[in-house]
C-alpha cells in the first residue's frame, strides 16, 4: 500500500468509527474486534494488501506499545474511587500479586510440558501473557472517576497494577535464558528487580502525583487564578515519572499508575477540604477566603478526556498492525491450545485462589475470572524481550504464541463482554 492508500484506508476507517458509535453499542462487538477484522481482511490472511513483521519492527513496536500502555495506565489511575480504601483495594492487589504469580506458574508449566519450551522461555511466556490489558479492556473497566461498580473497579485496578507486577517475571525469564544478570542464587533479581523496582516505582509515582496536584491547586486558587494546560500537564507527568523510574531502575508502569492515583486522590482531598472551610466560614458569617470552594477544575479531570482519545487512536493503530502480522498458518494448535488453557484454566483458577477470603461476591469473582483481557501490554513485553537479545528462533515461537493469544482474547472476550455485563447488571437490579 502506498502512502495515499494508507491515508484513504485509515481515514475511511476513522470516518466509519466516527458515525457508528450508537450502532456499535447495540451490537455484540467491540471496536477492537472491528479493527482486528479489518486488519485480517487487508493483511496477509486474506487480501495481502499490507503486512507487518513484528520481529523486524520490534524496536518501533516496543515504543508504540509502551506509549499506549502508559497513556492507558494514566487513564485507569485517575478513575480510581476517592478516597483511597485499602479494604476496597484488597482484591485487585491480590489479583496483581498472588493471582499473577499463579498464572505465570501455570503457563510456565504448560510451556515446559505441552510446548517443549526451556524453563526460562516458559517463564518469559507466562510473564508476557499473564497481565491483563488496560488498553483493550475498556469495555469492562471503570468509565469515569465516579464509577463505583465493584467489578469495573476490580478489573481496572488489576490492569493498572499487573502491568508493573509482571516485570519481575519477565526479568527472571530473561535471566534464566542468560540475557539478564540475576545475581548469585537470584539475590540481585530479588533485591533489585522485585523489591527495589516495585517500591521505588510506587514511591516515585506517589510523590510526583502529589506534587503536581498541589502545585496545580495552588496555581488555580485565589488570588492567582492561573490557567493551566491540563493535557500537557498529564503528558508531562507521565514523561517525568516514567523517565525518572527508568533512570533509577524502578518499574515505570507502576510509577505512572500510582502517579495518576495520587494526583486524583490529592486533588479530591484538597477539594473536600476547601469546601469544608467555605461551609464553616459561611456558617460563621465570615468572609470566605475561597467562596467557590477552590478551583472548579483539576489536572486529572482535564487530562482524562484527551488521554482517552489517544487511547482509542493507539488501539486502532496497534490492533490493525496485529491483523497485518497474522497469516493463515499462524493459527497453530499450540498457540490456540495455549490461549484456551490461559482463558479457561490458568486465569479462572488463579483468580479463585487469589480471591479466597475476600468479600467479593460470586458474580464478581466469576466475571473477573473470565475477563482477563490480554492485549497491548503482552505485545510490549514480547518486544521488550526481543530487544534484549532473545534468539530469533525462540522470538518467532513466542511471537506466534503471543499474537494468537491476543487475537483470541479480542474475539472471545469481545463477543462475550456485552451479554455478560448486561446479565450481571440485570441481576444486580433485581
Amino acid at each position: 500500500m502506498t502512502t495515499a492508500h494508507w491515508f484513504l484506508f485509515v481515514g475511511a476507517l476513522l470516518l466509519v468509527m466516527g458515525v457508528t458509535p450508537t450502532l456499535l453499542k447495540r451490537l455484540p462487538i467491540t471496536p477492537a474486534m472491528l479493527y482486528l477484522a479489518v486488519g485480517l481482511l487487508m493483511g496477509p490472511t486474506v487480501l495481502g494488501a499490507f503486512s507487518f513483521n513484528p520481529l523486524k519492527e520490534s524496536a518501533l513496536l516496543e515504543v508504540l506499545t509502551e506509549g499506549a500502555v502508559l497513556i492507558s495506565l494514566f487513564s485507569a489511575g485517575v478513575k480510581m474511587p476517592v478516597p483511597f480504601n485499602l479494604r476496597q483495594w484488597r482484591a485487585p492487589l491480590l489479583l496483581a500479586t498472588l493471582s499473577m504469580t499463579l498464572t505465570v506458574g501455570l503457563v510456565s508449566a504448560f510451556g515446559v510440558w505441552a510446548l517443549g519450551l526451556p524453563l526460562g522461555a516458559a517463564i518469559l511466556l507466562g510473564a508476557i501473557v499473564a497481565p491483563t490489558d488496560p488498553v483493550l479492556a475498556t469495555d469492562v473497566q471503570s468509565r469515569h472517576p465516579g464509577d463505583r461498580d465493584q467489578l469495573r473497579f476490580t478489573l481496572t485496578c488489576e490492569a493498572g497494577l499487573n502491568d508493573g507486577s509482571a516485570f519481575p517475571f519477565v526479568m527472571l525469564g530473561l535471566g534464566l535464558l542468560g540475557l539478564h544478570n540475576l545475581g548469585e542464587n537470584g539475590t540481585q533479581w530479588l533485591v533489585l528487580d522485585v523489591v527495589w523496582a516495585t517500591v521505588g516505582g510506587i514511591t516515585i509515582g506517589v510523590l510526583c502525583g502529589v506534587a503536581l496536584a498541589r502545585v496545580g491547586w495552588w496555581l488555580r486558587g485565589a488570588p492567582r487564578r492561573h490557567e493551566l494546560l491540563d493535557d500537557f500537564l498529564g503528558l508531562g507527568l507521565i514523561g517525568v515519572v516514567y523517565g525518572l523510574s527508568e533512570w533509577l531502575n524502578a518499574w515505570g508502569f507502576l510509577a505512572v499508575f500510582f502517579a495518576a492515583v495520587a494526583l486524583r486522590q490529592t486533588e479530591m482531598r484538597l477539594s473536600r477540604r476547601a469546601h469544608e472551610v467555605a461551609e464553616a466560614e459561611a456558617a460563621a458569617h465570615l468572609p470566605a477566603c475561597a467562596p467557590d470552594g477552590g478551583p472548579a477544575s483539576t489536572v486529572s479531570q482535564g487530562a482524562l478526556v484527551f488521554k482517552e482519545h489517544l487511547e482509542r487512536l493507539s488501539e486502532l493503530m496497534l490492533v490493525l498492525l496485529l491483523g497485518g502480522a497474522l497469516y493463515r498458518d499462524s493459527w497453530s494448535w499450540a498457540a490456540v491450545g495455549l490461549a484456551l488453557f490461559l482463558f479457561f484454566v490458568a486465569r479462572p483458577l488463579s483468580v479463585f485462589i487469589g480471591l479466597l477470603g475476600t468479600r467479593a461476591i460470586s458474580p464478581v469473582r466469576g466475571m473477573t475470572a473470565w475477563f482477563g483481557v490480554r492485549g497491548i501490554g503482552s505485545l510490549y513485553y514480547l518486544m521488550y524481550a526481543i530487544q534484549h537479545g532473545l534468539p530469533e528462533p525462540l522470538a518467532l515461537q513466542l511471537m506466534q504464541l503471543t499474537l494468537i493469544v491476543v487475537a483470541m482474547s479480542i474475539l472471545m472476550h469481545g463477543f462475550s463482554v456485552k451479554p455478560l455485563m448486561n446479565l450481571v447488571w440485570r441481576r444486580g437490579a433485581d
